[in-house]
């Protein structure tokens, strides 16, 4: 009587560190909006003027981390919907 053979319970460890890589791509626009909102909720300390400039320096911080971040990751992801290189029989 024969059997089918099941599937293995685990990813390989190439696919598995893809999905994860996708996973972060993926969020980095809501890490991006969440760290954006925190200068919303500095409230005002004293009585005085307060400046802006401080936020201003952390959002255009943030956005900088951002872009570095999104460069150290994309180039680790490959394109799973390309065609395989194609070798020149010669």
């Amino acid at each position: 009587m024969n059997t089918p053979t099941k599937p293995p319970v685990f990813l390989e460890r190439a696919s598995y560190r893809q999905r994860r890589l996708t996973d972060a791509v993926r969020l980095l626009p809501v890490l991006g909006l969440v760290l954006w909102g925190i200068p919303l909720l500095w409230g005002a300390e004293g009585a005085g003027p307060k400046s802006n400039a401080g936020a201003l320096l952390y959002v255009f911080g943030v956005w900088v981390a951002l872009i570095a971040l999104t460069a150290l990751i994309v180039p680790r992801l490959r394109d799973e919907n390309a065609a395989p290189p194609v070798e020149d029989p010669e």
